[in-house]
């Protein structure tokens, strides 16, 4: 087995490529932070719709594309609807 060493590029090339390097890993670090921020947007509004699920009975109504007729759903919870 013959190992080699790479040949050492000048420093200036390091440097930009330092910095490149830093600067993708920066825009991949905002882009997981906008996307964390989105995922608990959206898991405090689904958490938001089953309370209220759980609280009181929902119905959904909707019409098929197809046929047109309507279809109606009722969700209701584990606790007791109160008035």
């Amino acid at each position: 087995m013959v190992l080699r060493r790479r040949q050492e590029k000048p420093a200036d090339d390091r440097d930009e490529k330092d910095d490149n390097s830093n600067a993708n890993i920066q825009q991949v670090q905002a882009h997981l932070d906008a996307l964390e921020r989105r995922l608990d947007n959206i898991d405090s509004m689904v958490t938001a719709v089953a309370e209220r699920v759980m609280s009181r009975p929902m119905v959904i109504n909707v019409t098929c594309p197809h046929c047109g007729k309507n279809v109606e759903i009722a969700l209701i919870g584990t606790q007791k609807p109160t008035r």
